[in-house]
This record gives structure tokens, sequence and C-alpha cells, in this order.
């Protein structure tokens, strides 16, 4: 029988939409809490990012659930694998520049380079830990989805600084220093530290493990890291919105949202558009699609918070699309699990 604590972990899985929506509406209404979480806190010898903190056992969580020995299949047969990566690395140079276009002609002063310098940071990012949830939720191809987020979180420490030099050229002269200000923070090893590492962490004590434990420690991990990841939802959260009603700037947030909705629509887009041409089968089309359109916001956000602090507006458009790859990613699985229509006679 399942103990109340699995119980409620299937409990919150089911319903995670809903409760991101809450950790959304607790920053709106209570970003108290979440603001002061944001900042760094000196516990001698050393200054501890909460943030940086809650990523980490975001990620770990996902590496140590990860059924490595599954991944032969993806070792033997590397063509989805590798079309995968090249798509996630060519999906920023595809969507960033139009996105450019676009807002150059909008009223704002610097032609919306703020939004665009969250929108290259999201999209540099590697695919998102939870595309795996979704995938499960989809009865997608496991293998690959987990393939894909590994590959994409191992290369991030190259492929991240190499997406936002390419892009940042593209930006205004603030908004440019403020892209090569992160950049440095990359190159300094925030994506080696707080990405690739806890992945990798939980990895290595997955196949070091006894068989029992490692069956077992995914168990009390996960529930933690299901709290984690909505109290870095929340506390990302805190810090834009509570600017923002401190603030209000009606029509920075509208841009906000419509530059996520595009960026996103378009990464879903090309994703599914990918996984037709190259004839995918069902299951392995719909890991494709949410690789390509989901990105670790997160990770973006707990970026932006420890190398921009006082910038958190720039928190907006990546707050908007981690919710918007949310809905886009249920659309696809609620496609995909629909059932075949019934044809025989009544």
């Amino acid at each position: 029988m399942n103990s109340p604590t699995a119980r409620a972990t299937q409990l919150l899985r089911r319903h995670l939409g809903w409760a991101v929506s809450a950790a959304y509406l607790a920053a709106l209404l209570v970003p108290g809490p979440g603001v002061w979480l944001r900042h760094p806190h000196r516990l001698p010898p050393l200054s501890v990012h909460t943030t940086a903190w809650l990523l980490a056992l975001v990620l770990f969580s996902a590496g140590l659930q990860v059924p490595v020995r599954s991944l032969g299949r993806l070792v033997r047969h590397p063509g989805i694998l590798l079309a995968g990566i090249a798509l996630h690395l060519t999906v920023p140079l595809l969507i960033i520049p139009p996105v450019v276009f676009l807002l150059r002609h909008s009223p704002d002063t610097d032609g919306g380079s703020g939004l665009v310098t969250a929108m290259i940071l999201i999209v540099a990012m590697p695919v998102a830990a939870g595309a795996t949830v979704w995938t499960g939720k989809g009865q997608g191809d496991q293998p690959t989805m987990v393939g894909l987020v590994l590959a994409s979180t191992l290369l991030s420490p190259l492929t991240i600084p190499l997406t936002v030099t390419v892009l940042a050229p593209l930006l205004g002269g603030g908004c440019a220093d403020t892209l090569a200000a992160a950049g440095r923070s990359l190159h300094s090893g925030f994506a080696l530290f707080a990405v690739v590492l806890p992945c990798a962490a939980g990895l290595v004590c997955r196949l070091l493990l006894p068989r029992r434990w490692a069956e077992c420690l995914p168990a009390g991990v996960a529930p933690a890291a299901l709290v984690g990841s909505l109290l870095l939802t929340y506390v990302n959260a805190s810090g834009a919105l509570g600017s923002f009603m401190a603030h209000p700037r009606p029509l920075l947030f509208a841009a906000a949202v419509t530059v996520a909705a595009l960026v996103c629509a378009f990464s879903f887009a090309l994703g599914r558009l990918t996984a037709r041409a190259l004839r995918l089968e069902a299951p392995v089309a719909s890991s494709l699609t949410l690789a390509c359109g989901m990105n670790n916001s997160s990770a973006s956000a707990v970026l932006l918070t420890t190398a921009l602090p006082d910038k958190p507006h720039l928190l907006l458009p990546v707050l908007a699309y981690g919710l918007l790859q949310k809905t886009a990613a249920n659309r696809v699985v609620r496609l995909r699990v629909q059932p075949a229509p019934c044809t025989g006679a009544p």
C-alpha cells in the first residue's frame, strides 16, 4: 500500500498545473518571503543563494530518477538523439532574430532588448528535467526524452555561452552589456556547477548505490524535489511580481507575456514540424516536440537572479514562458493520449 507521502506526491503530480498556478498566486499576494529568499545570505564562510540550492535539489532528483540502463537503445541508435540536440541548438538561431525584428518596430525605447535578453537566456538553457514527467503522462518515448535531457545538460557549459555569444549582437548597447554580464557568469562556471554537477551527482548515486537503495531513494527525494521546484517557482515569481506590484507597468507585462508566447509557440511548432519531417513514430515524435519546447526556465531565472539582481523585471518573460511551456506541454500530452475513435459496429 502506498505511504501517505507517496499518495501526496502522486496527487501533487496529477494537479501540478494547479500547484504551479498557486505558487504564482502566492508570489502575487505574499511576495515578501520570496523576495527575502532571492537575496544571498551570509552563512560564514559561504554566501548562500537559496535559488541555486533549490535548483540543485531539483536537478539532483531528476538525475537520481533517470533509468540510465534504459538508454542503451539510444547509444546503439543515436540518430534521434543527435537530431534532437541539433534541433535544440538551432531553434534559438531560428526564433530570436524574427522576434528582435518584430520588437524593433514596437514603441519601446530600446526595441524590446530587455525582453529579448531574457528570451535568449531561456532558449539557451538545456531541456527541462520536468519534460520527463510530461513524457510519462503523454505515453511518449521516455529513453529518448531522458537522453535529450542528459545530453543537453552535459553539453550546456559549452552550448549556453556559445548561444549567448552568437545572439548578443542582436541587442542594443545597454542590454548587450547585460547579456555579456550573464555570459561572464556562464563562463565562470554557472552551467557546470548549477546545472551539470547536481544532475551528474544524481546519476552517479543511481549507478553506485545498491539496487534496493537505488529503488527506494528516489521515492524519498522526489517529494522534496517537487516541493523545492514549487518553492523555486514562488521565489522567482516573487522577485518579478513583487517589483511589478510596487511599480506597475501594464504594457511591460503584456509585452513580456506576448513575447514569451511567441517564442514558446514557435519552439513547439518547430519540434512538431521536425518530427513530421523525420517521420518519427508517435511516442518519439511526442518526446522530440516536448524537448524542443521545454527549456529549463528555472535555471535561466536563477542565472538572472544571481548575475543581474538589480533587474527583476527581466524575470517577467521567464516566468511567463515557464507557465506557457507547461500549458503547451499539457496540450501535446492530451493530443497524444486521446483514444482512437471507435469504428466498429455498436
